[in-house]
């Protein structure tokens, strides 16, 4: 009768540990099926100091376009940027004969237009097409994923999840409910946090990334304690977990 008790006290203890995982795991557990939100937190990725930007100006007259374009490298020695223009800590760029531009707080559509706008209206070049793109848009995810790192971005629009997928998802050790996002503008660091466990996130300031932005995922309790473990070879603590499990033994078979 004993025997039986106790092997349903550690059943009943093991389907609660089980439970209490999968709801320190599990995504967006408050969701449903067709579960439709309007997307309010979207904004156009903007310009600011220290970007590189790619400007290309093409045109049906190419000789008369090249004025505007930053010269092509000749070897692989040269470099492989190509078109590249850093914004300056005045938020400006140097244009070839347009001279200073400010292109802080603008989307790359906006600067083309500018540009385009400029050409039009100096009658430097009429019916212009300018390309604008990032050359530096990265995001760097460390901590308790599988495959940390600096992840170049292709898109203008790169979420939170997106930025998890392209390091591999959290390890089993990550903390799902404190995911943090380190964010600098205007001379400024803010810190932002995100719970993945709730379908909340997807309406956060800081679900959609921006250029250069860090995200940094905690270790859970259990990796803490473990990472304790191994750094201090806390004997204290493994004695204490083999006598625990030494009498839950003796219990169970006596």
């Amino acid at each position: 009768m004993k025997h039986g008790y106790f092997v349903f006290l550690l059943a009943v203890v093991f389907a609660a540990a089980s439970c209490r995982s999968a709801r320190e795991v599990v995504y967006l557990q408050d969701s449903f099926d067709n579960d439709i939100q309007n997307i309010t937190n979207y904004q156009d990725i903007r310009i600011k100091p220290g970007d590189m930007l790619s400007i290309y100006v093409s045109h049906k007259e190419p000789q008369l376009a090249a004025l505007f374009n930053m010269a092509q490298p000749t070897s692989k020695t040269e470099g492989t940027g190509n078109n590249g223009y850093t914004v300056d800590f005045n938020g400006e760029i140097d244009f070839p004969v347009v001279g200073r531009i400010k292109v802080t707080g603008l989307t790359r559509g906006e600067l083309s237009n500018l540009i385009k706008n400029r050409l039009d209206e100096t009658g430097l070049l009429k019916n212009a097409v300018v390309t604008v793109a990032y050359q530096n848009f990265n995001v760097s995810v460390l901590g308790e994923v599988n495959h940390p790192g600096k992840f170049t971005i292709q898109s203008d629009r790169v979420s939170l999840l997106d930025a998890i997928a392209l390091a591999g998802d959290l390890t089993i050790y990550g903390r799902r409910d404190s995911i943090m996002v380190i964010r600098e503008n205007d001379g400024q660091r803010q810190i932002l946090y995100n719970n993945l466990l709730t379908k909340d996130v997807l309406n956060s300031p800081s679900f959609y990334l921006q250029q250069n932005d860090m995200v940094y995922v905690k270790p859970n309790r259990i990796k803490a304690q473990q990472s304790g473990i191994n750094q201090n070879n806390n004997v204290t603590v493994w004695i204490t977990a083999t006598s625990l499990l030494v009498t839950v033994l003796t219990l169970l078979f006596k």
